[in-house]
């Protein structure tokens, strides 16, 4: 079955679809997305989506492309056109279509939105649950506003692909003071030897990621102490255990970080009954 895509009021074969080259998505990186996770085809934590979404393009003053109700319909429609069960919704919305100039266009343009369907690699995700991955750490030279979900991830897969390159599942990024931010693509916890879950609280330095914010829900209803608070990377080399989170796969543990085992080397207790409990917290439909 080929993948359909949604671009600007149409749906076109995915092989087919396109966007024009001044776009300013292309030409600036002016624009931002969302990734939907779809699980036995029902989207995951929509309305958090729709809420970042809506925020990220007010931090750059740029519209919403139509209201939300029929932006929903679209969204649900392209998951059922590609008969999707398990995997990803990504959303783009950018500035638009303008003449190559810095400055926001005048008057402004429609801004312009591509939906499109990727379904998730399941064995890869199961094989990463059951055993865990290793991280690497490296500094971060991301932009200064991380809260906003911009297309612009140049620093992302840079580091990305630094951790491919290394053997490792993912980089944790780390500012100036030794502090780690979050992954290229994920959110970063650890437990202390405490057994308190600590991860980054939210700024100007992270992305407010949808799927943390339903772990910490989901944390807080099974009494599990939290700490919201930058943690270094040799406190994170000591932790009882670690693990990363997305929208594409929950929690992934992590068992190593650069080459240090990280408590037994195996997934930790926390981390599974956390990731069984954020099936009560998240709000799939």
């Amino acid at each position: 079955m080929s993948r359909i895509a949604y671009v600007n009021g149409r749906y076109l074969a995915h092989s087919e679809a396109s966007v024009h080259i001044e776009d300013r998505g292309y030409q600036f990186s002016d624009g931002v997305y969302e990734v939907f996770g779809v699980r036995d085809g029902l989207l995951m934590d929509e309305e958090y989506h729709l809420e970042r979404l809506q925020r990220s393009l007010r931090e750059l003053q740029i519209a919403m492309p139509m209201a939300l109700a029929p932006l929903r319909q679209i969204i649900r429609h392209v998951v059922r056109r590609n008969a999707l069960r398990n995997g990803m919704i990504y959303l783009q919305v950018t500035r638009g279509v303008a003449g190559r100039d810095h400055p926001f266009p005048s008057p402004s343009v429609r801004p312009a939105i591509v939906i499109t369907a990727k379904r998730l690699n399941e064995e890869r995700v199961r094989q990463a649950i059951s055993k865990g991955v290793s991280v690497i750490t490296m500094p971060d030279q991301r932009w200064a506003r991380r809260d906003i979900k911009s297309v612009s991830l140049l620093a992302n897969i840079l580091a990305k692909q630094a951790a491919r390159e290394a053997g490792a599942y993912e980089a944790w990024l780390v500012d100036q003071n030794g502090m780690v931010t979050e992954g290229s693509s994920t959110n970063a916890w650890i437990v202390d030897q405490n057994g308190r879950l600590v991860t980054r609280s939210l700024g100007s330095e992270i992305l407010p990621g949808v799927t943390r914010r339903v772990l910490l829900e989901a944390a807080r209803s099974e009494g599990i102490e939290i700490v919201e608070r930058a943690f270094s990377v040799d406190e994170a080399r000591n932790a009882s255990e670690a693990f990363i989170s997305a929208s594409s796969a929950i929690i992934i543990p992590v068992v190593r970080i650069d080459g240090q085992v990280i408590g037994n080397g195996r997934p930790g207790g926390l981390t599974i009954r956390l990731r069984a409990a954020y099936d009560a917290a998240s709000k799939i439909g």
